[in-house]
């Protein structure tokens, strides 16, 4: 059976944005006849607010949209990272890392999805743990692994390319797990078989196909959807105030009628959507 999951970040109020993507996945799971599930990614403390929970319920229900199964909150998922974690540097994949951002930007010779790779500074050095980040070997990992494929719906069949990212944080200083190794286990724990999100994050799941190998984790299918954009051609964003799902609610505005528009690809002035959205294939 099919199953799909919304995991917004009480970090801000939910945008358009994230209505069309809880739409997509809410819809992909309907017209399948599967389950469409909600996940809290509220893991980052300095962050996360936990009076926005609620707001984002009632931001799914006026929407229309109905979940199948409880809530579920990464936070309730520490000991599953730290688990996972310690797997990982059993199989010496794993190796901490002091080097701020800065040091980071200033060593780099390239550029990754994430943005400048990691140029390997802290590898093999004798490096004190104590409140470091803890990176991935990639190579050795990747080598580990072996050649692996992962399919999304829209883009067919990838082959696995995870060494563009460079060594990534996968325990991070302020959290407990990287957005690659949090995502990548709640998905497996929640039994999520189609993983859905913005074109934004296509390239991740090229780290996150590495990990299921590595973890020895189902692989679901990915649906990578386009992203609704600022007139500008930005995607919208909590930190850029972007239109509040909460705003128009408590405006008065329809939530059905609103999931409608954004189904049938009408939005308000100045948003734009990529073709293929494909939400009901």
């Amino acid at each position: 059976m099919i199953r799909t999951r919304f995991a917004p970040s009480p970090n801000g109020q939910l945008h358009l944005g994230h209505a069309y993507a809880a739409v997509v996945a809410h819809d992909l799971a309907r017209a399948r006849g599967g389950e469409f599930l909600l996940r809290i990614e509220d893991i980052d403390g300095t962050r996360s607010r936990a009076e926005l929970v609620p707001e984002i319920l009632a931001d799914l229900e006026w929407l229309g949209l109905t979940l199948d199964g409880p809530v579920v909150y990464q936070s309730s998922r520490l000991e599953s990272y730290a688990a996972a974690a310690e797997r990982l540097k059993a199989l010496g994949l794993l190796y901490p890392c002091q080097c701020t951002r800065a040091e980071v930007l200033a060593a780099a010779v390239e550029l990754g999805p994430d943005g400048p790779v990691y140029p390997g500074t802290c590898r093999g050095r004798d490096v004190d743990p104590q409140g470091a980040a803890w990176r991935i070997d990639m190579a050795k990992a990747a080598a580990l692994a072996g050649p692996l494929e992962w399919l999304d719906e829209l883009a067919g069949v990838q082959v696995a390319a995870p060494e563009q990212f460079g060594d990534v944080v996968l325990l991070r200083k302020e959290a407990p797990a990287s957005y690659h190794l949090a995502a990548t286990l709640d998905d497996a724990a929640d039994g999520v078989t189609l993983v859905t999100r913005g074109q934004d994050l296509f390239a991740a799941s090229h780290v996150h196909r590495l990990l299921q190998a590595l973890l020895d984790l189902p692989v679901p299918v990915w649906h990578h959807h386009p992203l609704l954009c600022e007139a500008d051609g930005r995607k919208l964003a909590k930190r850029r105030g972007s239109p509040a799902l909460a705003d128009l609610r408590k405006a008065g505005e329809g939530g059905p009628a609103v999931a409608a528009a954004l189904r049938m690809d009408q939005f308000p002035t100045g948003l734009c959507l990529g073709a293929g959205v494909g939400i009901g294939a």
